[in-house]
């Protein structure tokens, strides 16, 4: 497994088909985006929209003149955050661990079918992007702020219609970036600011609801096959949501950097001992066979949160899927699932 694989919760997994050739430009037919049923800005959208707006990113500038109509996103949260704006995609990345029979997350599944609307059309993504299958959805925006987007894929989607990637470098976008960045492209920036501020507020309600989880010491950890560790680094979405619920995470993973600017680091399992400090230890193993292969590790199993076992895991993919992004779909689908498996550690170290 690469550093992809492990980055987005199997992200390589989704459906591979051949880099199409692109055979359409977009078009404008469908009705105006409308407000959503699911939690968010949209409730209360403030306008028709500023326009035209210009968003530089790390590999080009998108320009968007009017409202889009047409909507497709790529990576992940960008979908869940237009829908938190009214805005309904025409297509979106498939994911294959987590994701329905049709590719679906339900909590986008959930949404569209509140709000009474046709399911988008899924395609495959990742290194292998379904890029003809996106042309015939005939976009007027591709919204890809976290997401892996390559320089070639960027070039022949921004022939189709405005593509807007990532600020700097693939899979670093923050929550808070990633919806304002949604946003600014749909001419919304002050509801995007709105949907940020009711983000924060679930989080800490539901980290008020937990005062015994306040300064819990934690680390986000995976592995790629027998002798190695990683740690999702504090600035990763899935440890900051953890982070906004009072835990804080091990001094210890402050002090690794990625080579490569990402924020995941491979330290290596003869490293284990830098996690001594942690009081939990959160994961994700594929399947109870992988599980157990880790676990048989002699240096894994001293962790000493492995050892006591004060360890916050599920190998329901779709909950994994859901912890690995703040967003405003995820986290309220999220907390009543996973409060209870921190809330089990936490009382195992008699706090």
């Amino acid at each position: 497994m690469d550093a992809h694989f492990t980055r987005r919760n199997l992200l390589g997994l989704a459906g591979i088909t051949g880099l199409a050739t692109l055979v359409g430009c977009s078009g404008n037919q469908s009705a105006a985006p409308e407000t959503p049923a699911a939690p968010g800005a949209g409730k209360n959208s403030s306008s028709e929209g500023r326009f035209p707006v210009t968003i530089k990113h790390a590999l080009g500038t998108a320009t968007i003149d009017k409202a889009p109509t047409k909507v497709v996103t790529l990576g992940q949260g960008a979908a869940e955050a237009a829908i938190a704006l009214g805005v309904f995609p025409v297509g979106t990345e498939t994911y294959a661990w987590g994701a329905d029979k049709d590719g679906h997350l339900p909590w986008v599944r959930e949404a569209f079918e509140k709000a009474g609307k046709a399911l988008p059309r899924t395609f495959a993504g990742g290194e292998q992007l379904d890029v003809e299958t996106i042309a015939t959805l005939e976009p007027d925006l591709v919204l890809a702020p976290w997401s892996g987007l390559t320089q070639k894929q960027y070039d022949l989607l921004s022939e189709m219609c405005p593509v807007v990637a990532y600020e700097k470098t693939p899979w670093t976008t923050t929550w808070q970036q990633e919806i304002s960045t949604v946003a600014t492209a749909l001419g919304r920036p002050a509801d995007g600011q709105r949907v940020i501020a009711e983000l924060d507020k679930t989080l800490a309600d539901a980290a008020a609801e937990h005062p015994d989880w306040k300064g819990t010491t934690f680390s986000y950890i995976y592995t790629q096959g027998q002798g190695t560790l990683g740690i999702y680094l504090p600035t990763e979405q899935r440890v900051a949501m953890i982070s906004s619920l009072g835990l804080t995470p091990d001094p210890a993973t402050a002090s690794i950097k990625a080579k490569d600017g990402s924020d995941w680091a491979l330290i290596g399992l003869e490293n284990a001992d830098k996690l001594d400090g942690s009081e939990l230890v959160f994961t994700w193993y594929m399947d109870a066979a992988t599980k157990k292969q880790v676990l048989s590790q002699p240096l894994y199993a001293s962790i000493p949160a492995i050892k006591r076992d004060t360890v916050v895991t599920s190998q329901d993919p779709q909950l994994v899927t859901a912890m690995s992004m703040i967003n405003p779909l995820t986290v309220p689908w999220a907390l009543p699932r996973i409060t209870p498996l921190i809330d089990a550690a936490v009382k195992k170290l008699g706090k």
